[in-house]
């Protein structure tokens, strides 16, 4: 990657810790080990279920890597910000409310002691954000954070299909691209590709990094993302470079160079490469397995026409595996339904409004764009991905949009937990000598 694109973004928000009354602060920098706190974040949302490795890997080997990371991600966020110094954010108050149908439907056990871990889980990753926070300014820095997190699995994934192609290409997925390594499947590794690369995209146009240096990023995401044949991650990468290009278009020369130049790439090569694009967007299937969305709608229907009490109804069934019947459900709101209730859907449809709502409120800027892009995105792989209730990537990705969206450090001041101790001053602006006089 280039240098641009792996340094820091801009400062967070004012410390006033130990400063001197009489002299005025600057903005405190974000500490490296945040970017660390991330990273954690993204291991513990890659889940343990997926395909064949190369190295047959335990489950519960990977679910302690997973869940150990989200504990150090935790207390790692809490040393950094021992004073619980926290930004007010609507989307971590609503992902907070959202824990309450999920303890109260999972309190039963009629899911097992597996809901009410995945409730303890799902309040660290919340208490996690909360503490992270503190450092959302609506800069740039946790995008670059995101990016690198993402492309070091990409990197993870390419390695996987250099040592072992068959094994990265296995016939049960139909030849297409899994972890060899890590067991991901070819949606996760599409989602990743296709995240990186529109904010890769964006980054460029705002000159924020080299063409070289985004080049580096793009291109091999753009190979790892056709070898999956991830239908709903394409989809929602044009659709979310569009409408965030489409928020720059009148402020920025760049942004309506790069979309005259998109559409007449995207024409010629639609019709040049028409077949192939089709039998790409097919995989093999018949009209008839693309209209039910490859069995998703037969899960779908089953689920709907199961009998619930009105406690299912209003608070769902526990927290579980996403799916139903043995099989997997494959839409974040039917999920949501399933395993939260009503309030669950929402509390989840309150936070991807409010979201798109804000974004659309705020002038145009390369932050916006961003979180326009991660909105879009969440919202178009909803209907086919299941993970907004839970730690999931898409909770991951709607967490950055919201720190885009805040309107900055001045404007919006930190929240201090009351702690013992005596109360800090409040620290005076330096008056200059020729004004005492």
């Amino acid at each position: 990657m280039s240098g641009n694109l792996m340094r820091g973004g801009p400062p967070g928000g004012p410390d006033t810790t130990g400063a001197r009354p009489d002299v005025e602060q600057g903005p405190e920098t974000t500490p490296k080990a945040v970017g660390i706190v991330w990273a954690l974040l993204g291991l513990n949302t890659l889940g343990s279920a997926g395909a064949k490795t190369i190295l047959p890997l335990p489950r519960s080997l990977i679910q302690m890597a997973t869940m150990g990371a989200l504990i150090s991600a935790f207390a790692l966020a809490l040393a950094l910000n021992l004073r619980l110094r926290i930004r007010p954010s609507a989307f971590v108050f609503l992902l907070t409310l959202l824990l309450v149908p999920s303890v109260i439907s999972s309190a039963d056990l009629e899911g097992g002691f597996g809901a009410l871990f995945r409730c303890f889980r799902f309040a660290l990753f919340v208490g996690t954000l909360w503490l992270l926070s503190r450092w959302w300014d609506g800069g740039m820095t946790f995008v670059r954070y995101h990016i690198r997190m993402y492309f070091a699995v990409l990197v993870l994934v390419a390695a996987g299909l250099v040592v072992a192609p068959g094994t990265a290409r296995p016939e049960y997925y139909g030849g297409r691209l899994v972890g060899a390594l890590w067991p991901l499947t070819p949606p996760q590794i599409g989602q990743y590709a296709a995240v990186i690369i529109g904010l890769t995209v964006l980054l460029t146009l705002g000159r924020l990094t080299t063409g070289a240096g985004a080049a580096m990023i793009i291109v091999p995401s753009l190979v790892l993302l056709a070898l999956t044949h991830t239908r709903t991650a394409t989809l929602g990468l044009i659709v979310g470079l569009v409408l965030a290009i489409g928020s720059l278009i009148l402020t920025s020369a760049a942004a309506r160079r790069f979309f005259a130049w998109t559409v007449v790439c995207a024409t010629v090569a639609t019709v040049a490469l028409s077949s192939a694009l089709q039998a790409w967007f097919m995989r093999g299937q018949s009209k008839e397995g693309l209209s039910n969305l490859t069995g998703r709608a037969k899960v779908w229907d089953a689920l709907l026409a199961a009998p619930r009490s009105t406690g299912e109804k209003v608070f769902g069934t526990g927290l579980g595996d996403k799916s139903f019947g043995g099989l997997p459900i494959d839409n974040s709101w039917l999920a949501v339904y399933h395993e939260q209730g009503l309030i669950g859907i929402t509390l989840v449809a309150a936070f991807i409004g409010i979201l798109g709502g804000v974004a659309l409120l705020r002038p145009p800027s390369l932050p916006r764009a961003c979180a326009i892009f991660l909105i879009s995105y969440c919202a178009m792989s909803s209907y086919t991905e299941a993970g907004l209730g839970d730690a999931s990537p898409y909770l991951l990705h709607l967490a950055l949009a919201a720190s885009l969206l805040v309107p900055g450090a001045a404007a919006a001041p930190l929240a201090t937990a009351e702690v013992p101790g005596p109360a800090a001053e409040v620290p005076r602006r330096r008056i200059p000598r020729w004004a005492r006089r």
